[in-house]
């Protein structure tokens, strides 16, 4: 695979050194006792950094050039209007007045440390915990739209990552043809089946009527710390929603498709759960359930571009060996003819 970044080129983050860390840490009046522990987190840096006072924090060092400081900014605004609201996501700390830093080439900012672990999505009443949850996180990312930060569409996260991984050379030959005629297929598909192109962060609805709000935007059970209702926790039983990094603009079902998992009988089931706590304190449009399969395989294509954009970066050969190969890609066209298919089926019915 060919990577866009010159041969022998540095990346960024390997200049960020614990020394770095703790300096950075330090210029916001913080300072550590010299123990950090690097957390799970390809996209970001983040490291659970012990203060002298005997409190934990968690720094993040953001990937340079994602995101602009004022769509990281908004990130931030977002999470303290959930706060604000008594919902559980874990937000930065505000320091010398301000929850965005900056030292030498990073932007960074520094969180409270929470435990948990991942929830029980096999359990029924976990998942309507969850979703009366969500509902809120809905509730106030519809009161405003986002402004810096952009929308889950079509373009950015299928017609663009395809385009890109082409245009790089990045898919072999072998398979490149069959490649690209399944992802445009795919892609067809979804602009027909969903109508999700033109989606803007502007809106309060696309073309086909789905309203669209700020989302958490990437609501795996990874993003979910569950706290059990018998543990002595100062942040309370229950989920605490942490990495707002994805936060977009889109529809509601963005946040829920995520946690479904099985097969068909089995999502409904948690699809049934989650909508049951979601309704008890907002409307869920049943038309978005037609999103969850566009919206699975929009996730499928931009993924691979994702990880041929990061390659440069030293982590990722070593954690994602298997990308790259023919047979990687040749699993790509079998996981696009399913998502083909599942496109294809009646959607799920709630």
């Amino acid at each position: 695979m060919n990577s866009p970044t010159a041969p022998g080129a540095a990346h960024p983050f390997e200049t960020l050194t614990p020394d770095v860390v703790l300096d950075a840490l330090e210029s916001v009046g913080l300072r550590g006792d010299g123990r950090l522990t690097a957390l799970s987190s390809y996209e970001n840096r983040v490291y659970q950094v012990q203060l002298e006072d005997g409190a934990p924090v968690v720094a993040k060092f953001y990937r340079p050039e994602r995101w602009s400081d004022a769509q990281i900014q908004e990130e931030h605004d977002f999470a303290a209007e959930l706060m604000a609201a008594e919902i559980p996501a874990v937000g930065p700390l505000v320091l010398n007045g301000q929850t965005l830093h900056r030292f030498q080439d990073f932007s960074f900012s520094v969180s409270p440390r929470r435990g948990g672990r991942p929830p029980e999505l096999d359990d029924g009443e976990v998942l309507e915990w969850i979703g009366r949850f969500l509902a809120r996180i809905h509730t106030v990312g519809a009161r405003r739209p986002f402004v810096q930060r952009p929308a889950l569409d079509v373009q950015t996260f299928a017609v663009e990552p395809m385009q890109w991984l082409l245009a790089h050379d990045c898919v072999p030959l072998d398979v490149q043809t069959l490649w690209s005629k399944r992802c445009q297929e795919a892609i067809d598909l979804i602009a027909t089946r969903a109508d999700m192109a033109g989606a803007t962060g502007q809106n309060k609805t696309n073309s086909s009527g789905i309203r669209q709000l700020r989302l958490h935007g990437d609501c795996h059970p990874g993003n979910i710390l569950w706290t059990p209702t018998d543990a002595a926790a100062s942040a309370g039983p229950g989920p605490h929603f942490v990495d707002l990094d994805d936060a977009r603009t889109g529809p509601a079902v963005q946040d829920l498709w995520m946690l479904l998992s099985g097969d068909r009988q089995q999502q409904t089931r948690q699809l049934g759960m989650l909508v049951d706590g979601y309704e008890q304190f907002r409307e869920f449009d049943r038309l978005e359930l037609a999103l969850i399969e566009p919206l699975r395989t929009l996730r499928l294509i931009h993924y691979s571009a994702w990880l041929a954009r990061r390659w440069s970066d030293p982590i990722f050969p070593v954690n994602f060996p298997w990308f790259g190969s023919s047979d990687y890609w040749k699993g790509q066209i079998q996981m696009l003819e399913d998502q083909i298919e599942a496109m294809s089926d009646n959607p799920l019915i709630v």
